[in-house]
Formats: C-alpha cells, sequence, structure tokens
C-alpha cells in the first residue's frame, strides 16, 4: 500500500494483525458486532477494518478482444479523437447492428399466396 493511502485511512483501534484476523472472520460470515465483542473494541473500530477489505465485482467492467491486425487498423482508423476504444466498439456494434435491422425491414416480403413446400422429412403425403 502507498504512504498516501495508508495516511488517508482512518486510524484503527485494531493492530494490522487484529484487522486481517476481523476481516477474515467478516469472510466466514461473523457479524461486525460478534467480531467487536470478541477482540473487546466498538463497532465502529471494527467496522473501518472491514471497509478496507476487497469485495468481488458482481460484474465485469473490462474484457480483452483479440482480433487481427487489420481488424485493430479498422478500430483505429474508426476512432473519434481520443475515444476509449470500448466506447468506439460500442458504436462500431450498434451502428451495424442498427444497419442490420434497416436491411432486413428494407426486404422483400415474401410472398404468402402458396404454402411454403414441405420438408421431406415432415412431408405427411410419404
Amino acid at each position: 500500500m502507498s504512504r498516501r493511502t495508508a495516511a488517508l485511512r482512518p486510524a484503527i483501534a485494531l493492530d494490522p494483525a487484529a484487522a486481517t484476523r476481523a476481516r477474515s472472520l467478516r469472510r466466514q460470515g461473523m457479524e461486525a458486532e460478534a467480531i467487536a465483542a470478541r477482540f473487546g473494541v466498538a463497532v465502529e473500530e471494527v467496522e473501518k477494518a472491514l471497509v478496507q477489505m476487497r469485495s468481488p465485482r458482481p460484474e465485469t467492467t473490462r474484457g480483452t478482444l483479440n482480433v487481427t491486425l487489420d481488424a485493430h487498423r479498422l478500430v483505429m482508423a474508426e476512432r473519434r479523437g481520443d475515444e476509449p476504444l470500448w466506447r468506439t466498439m460500442d458504436r462500431l456494434l450498434d451502428e451495424l447492428l442498427r444497419l442490420r435491422a434497416a436491411a432486413a425491414r428494407r426486404a422483400a416480403p415474401r410472398r404468402r399466396d402458396k404454402p411454403p413446400p414441405a420438408l421431406p422429412l415432415l412431408d405427411p403425403t410419404r
């Protein structure tokens, strides 16, 4: 941990080993009140130690997309200024999906005059 981060954190009545143990007990499912009673300190002091715990993120915020060098050049050419790559990709995919939907709407409507030919496996006359 950087000295700056350590300096910004509030003072905790627990020593570092006890704070680590309190976090371990919390991961095991023990409530803050029970941990405070076990260490003989105020609940607020235990909560200060627990706030510093890392917690799993339920959703992923980033991902990696492996593409060819040609695809990479295309994406880089489509960037607008210093636009983040994720925003460029979102914009390109959104544009692609909109164009596909528009093309599907423009496609010639199918005639419904006669029923479609039966599939050979489902032909009831055989």
